[in-house]
């Protein structure tokens, strides 16, 4: 038996060529590309098929595949029968979770042990294009709104917008949800991307798979936190009270939310990247957000030495997707909308050279075997 350190860090778990995160440079990539200098020249479709097929595009192939995308975003009768009943229940992300569900039972979708590569890429593209459109109408619902079906002729990003808010956004803040969306495609092993695989490795079909990662990343320590980054913002106020709000919560034992990464020990290269973002769209948020960050480092390197705890992709997430018209309950799930592209690649991954995952656990409790006690 090998032992691991508790919650894996650093330890190996797999082979794969679909990206990796180095945390004391503050780089990550897609394939062999470098994700932020993607986020800078290329559109989410070309970087989708990088991680999907392995390559970038060329001119051709990429309006093929844009195409592709473009004719699966509509939801099949049958959960578009369903979605109005279950918008309402729990959280968009819980509403996901189901929608995903229903759309594999819909769908007749096989276990992953039994499909082809080419069956399992073409549900993993399906997911990805279709879960925008199931976000989008679950907000409308819950806001008591009419959905309204996607457009052929909008790009992911635009289309996504139009979708949610019911009007075409400026190429200013449809780019900079694109380069978010590109940024958040995939993020090495995290928790979501590792619980994707596991499920998979059982023979699992891809909807059960993607169903376990969306429970994964709800949780506030892994994509649970663009919102209350921003709630920390909002009780801040203002650059004047930032040191006196970082040292009262760091007193009363609370994170701050934004700050801190389990990976990189040095400047997060998405929040760096989506810093310049923030401050290209501007407005009053951005401003606070950019006086209150140094304040906020500086402080958590006195109270807590040695940690190196910097700003991290929630901080300026929330930020940018706030500037481009996306309401607080959704932060989340839009980044589920771009991790559902990388948990696909992931799952097609580990379905072609798959092993069951099944590690060990240390038994620490009552030594066995004792009597059992009569009734």
């Amino acid at each position: 038996m090998i032992e691991a350190p508790k919650g894996l860090e650093g330890v190996i778990v797999a082979d794969t060529h679909v990206g990796d995160v180095r945390g004391q440079e503050g780089f990550f990539h897609y394939r062999q590309y470098s994700a932020v200098e993607l986020a800078c020249r290329r559109s989410f479709e070309d970087v989708w098929h990088l991680v999907i097929e392995g390559r970038l595009p060329d001119a051709s192939e990429a309006a093929g595949f844009a195409g592709e995308v473009r004719l699966l975003r509509t939801l099949p009768d049958g959960l578009g029968r369903l979605l109005p009943d279950v918008a309402g229940l729990g959280s968009p992300l819980d509403v996901l979770r189901t929608a995903v569900s229903l759309l594999g039972a819909e769908l007749g979708w096989r276990p992953a042990y039994d499909c082809s590569p080419s069956e399992l890429r073409a549900q993993a593209v399906l997911v990805g294009a279709v879960t925008p459109t199931i976000l989008a109408a679950t907000h409308r619902l819950r806001c008591g709104l009419d959905p309204i079906a996607p457009r052929r002729d909008l790009a992911h990003a635009a289309n996504y917008l139009f979708m949610l808010t019911g009007a075409e956004a400026d190429a200013a803040r449809v780019r900079a949800l694109e380069q978010y969306l590109i940024l958040t495609i995939d993020h090495g092993f995290n928790s979501s991307t590792f619980t994707a695989r596991v499920i998979v490795s059982t023979g699992a079909d891809l909807a059960a798979a993607i169903c376990g990662a969306i429970g994964a990343l709800s949780g506030p320590l892994h994509g649970g936190a663009p919102s209350r980054a921003l709630d920390a913002l909002d009780e801040i106020g203002s650059r004047n009270r930032a040191e006196d709000w970082v040292r009262d919560a760091v007193e009363r034992g609370e994170r701050v939310p934004g700050f801190g990464h389990r990976v990189y020990k040095t400047d997060d290269p998405r929040s760096v990247f989506l810093r310049d973002v923030a401050r290209r769209l501007g407005g009053p948020l951005a401003d606070l957000a950019t006086s209150v960050e140094d304040t906020v480092v500086r402080v958590l390197a006195e109270v807590k030495p040695g940690r190196d705890l910097y700003t991290n992709v929630e901080f300026y997430a929330g930020v940018v997707m706030d500037a481009c018209g996306i309401p607080r309950s959704m932060f989340t799930p839009t980044f589920a909308a771009a991790r559902t592209v990388g948990w696909g690649a992931h799952v097609m991954e580990q379905a072609a050279d798959n092993r069951l995952i099944r590690p060990a656990a240390r038994y620490v409790g009552a030594p066995p075997p004792e009597p059992v006690p009569a009734a």
